[in-house]
């Protein structure tokens, strides 16, 4: 049933929408209403974000939000627009690109004392914009769920994200390798700028604009880059290098528990460190660090060992857009450089918590942890499993469980006997209390995906709810679930995700 006149969406007491980005003015964006998909549906809610925007569980079960997050243009106060920015797609300049299946509707802004900030929302696979070049504007469900779940998995691990508040079907067919039917996926975050936002106005040489566009983001999202006595107090070097920590910090994350972006575009790189555009994701399966999640990425570009380069070279990307605003090149390569350090500290750090050693410096034993990823690769051992195995070892399960992970038995039982060393030197009940709480149970595998999306296609969509209940709670026993938590299936290695996912 489509809303009527007076079935408005109605925003919760004392919130308002602000968009500042509109601020802006029309040489950032194009305002156009969505092109809302015909008889939508839900498919997914998540609870948890729908309270960051003051939404309660009536919000999102009603017919007037149903048709405002499908794009029918209900939202009471909502200014929908698509922005413009440019990027550096698989390395090569791609020029302009642009929001060409997405539209911000705005920003929420929240009453006073309420816990988080303002918030952007955004509908994707809400039709056609100006940016959307060849393509058709829509999201097909398979990717739509895909998002909504990855999403809200990623946020519960403790990884900055972009959030997911719904996504919404619609028997509209739309073709990718084959015909599908539409969905849309409503996103929110405190921004979605990115940082080819930055390339757009740097290689157009408009760089009133890309100065408008770094003072905004400064006095909005990064205050204390604005006077920073750092960097000669220049505020420009400042933001360059308060990005790249947050990058460096979201990588390392990434690459600790095993997860492959698969797109990095520099058009694909929050500027606020989040993970964001959930395409050919993929959370690893037997531990290959040369892995490649993207069916599309012929040259393994984005292979999961080399994220962190990438994202280093993605900042330089950005670091050269800014250099207008910076000028100083030395200046600009001093605000990058701290990437590698924090990236190896991170990193380091979540590995010392995975293995519940987070108090040593493992200064005794520098090469314990390089020469476990070593043996994990070696013996393709399966990464979600082994570390919830180890996290139980060390509460006092039978050590045969980890071991039988591994062909080469006799390489396992030398390191473990390193391992259990340093473990002698901290507490093993607060370890392991600490393994069980950094080393889910629970990750968005590629067959569970599947399974969720084959009976979603049959109008069964309690296999998504499931699945977001578990990824809610990754670390969670959820007794009777084993089987989501179980290896993957024979069939789970020839799933193809590609860039039209």
């Amino acid at each position: 049933m489509l809303p009527s006149s007076t079935d408005r969406a109605q925003l919760p007491p004392d919130w308002r929408w602000a968009n500042r980005f509109a601020t802006l003015g029309p040489d950032f964006y194009t305002e156009l209403a969505a092109q809302a998909v015909p008889q939508p549906y839900w498919v997914g809610t998540s609870r948890a974000t729908a309270r960051l925007v003051g939404l309660g569980d009536e919000a999102l079960g009603s017919n007037a939000w149903l048709h405002a997050l499908a794009g029918h243009g209900n939202l009471e106060g909502a200014r929908p627009l698509a922005s413009v920015y440019s990027g550096h797609q698989f390395g090569v300049w791609a020029g302009q690109l642009g929001d060409g299946r997405a539209l911000l509707l705005g920003e929420l802004s929240p009453p006073a004392g309420h816990h988080s900030g303002s918030l952007e929302i955004q509908l994707k696979g809400s039709g056609l914009t100006p940016y959307s070049r060849m393509g058709d504007g829509r999201a097909v469900l398979r990717s739509s769920i895909r998002e909504f779940l990855c999403s809200e998995a990623m946020h519960a691990l403790g990884i900055p994200t972009t959030r997911a508040l719904s996504v919404i079907g619609s028997d509209l067919p739309v073709y990718r390798e084959e015909a599908e039917t539409a969905a849309v996926v409503a996103r929110v975050a405190p921004s979605f700028i990115r940082f080819g936002h930055f390339e757009h106005f740097a290689f157009s040489k408009q760089i009133d604009l890309l100065r408008q566009l770094a003072d905004y983001v400064i006095d909005h999202h990064y205050a204390d880059c604005r006077g920073a006595s750092a960097f000669a107090g220049n505020p420009y070097a400042a933001l360059l290098h308060a990005v790249a920590l947050r990058t460096a910090r979201m990588v390392a994350q990434w690459q600790s528990v095993g997860f492959c972006h698969g797109v990095m575009n520099t058009d694909n790189m929050s500027i606020l460190g989040l993970t964001i555009d959930y395409g050919p994701f993929q959370f690893l399966d037997a531990f290959v660090p040369g892995h490649i999640c993207n069916h599309s990425d012929n040259s393994g570009r984005y292979a999961f060992n080399r994220q962190p380069q990438v994202a280093y070279w993605n900042l330089f990307c950005l670091g050269q857009a800014l250099l207008p605003l910076i000028e100083d090149q030395d200046l600009a390569v001093a605000a990058l450089e701290p990437y590698k350090q924090e990236f190896s500290d991170c990193f380091a750090q979540q590995m010392r918590a995975k293995l519940g050693l987070t108090g040593l410096t493992l200064e005794s034993d520098p090469a314990l942890i390089d020469d476990l990823l070593q043996l994990l690769a070696r013996n393709r051992v399966d990464y979600t499993i082994f570390w919830r195995r180890l996290s139980y070892m060390v509460s006092g399960a039978d050590p045969a469980t980890v071991r039988d992970l591994f062909l080469d038995r006799s390489a396992f039982d030398a390191w473990l006997l390193r391992y259990s060393e340093l473990l002698g030197l901290v507490s093993k009940e607060l370890a392991a209390n600490s393994m069980l709480k950094c080393n889910p149970k629970f990750v968005l595998r590629n067959h569970l995906a599947e399974n969720a999306i084959a009976a979603a296609r049959k109008k069964d969509f309690s296999a998504v709810q499931t699945l977001l209940t578990l990824l809610e709670s990754p670390f969670d026993e959820h007794p009777g679930m084993e089987d989501f938590a179980d290896f993957p299936p024979a069939w789970a290695a020839d799933i193809a995700i590609s860039c039209s996912s």
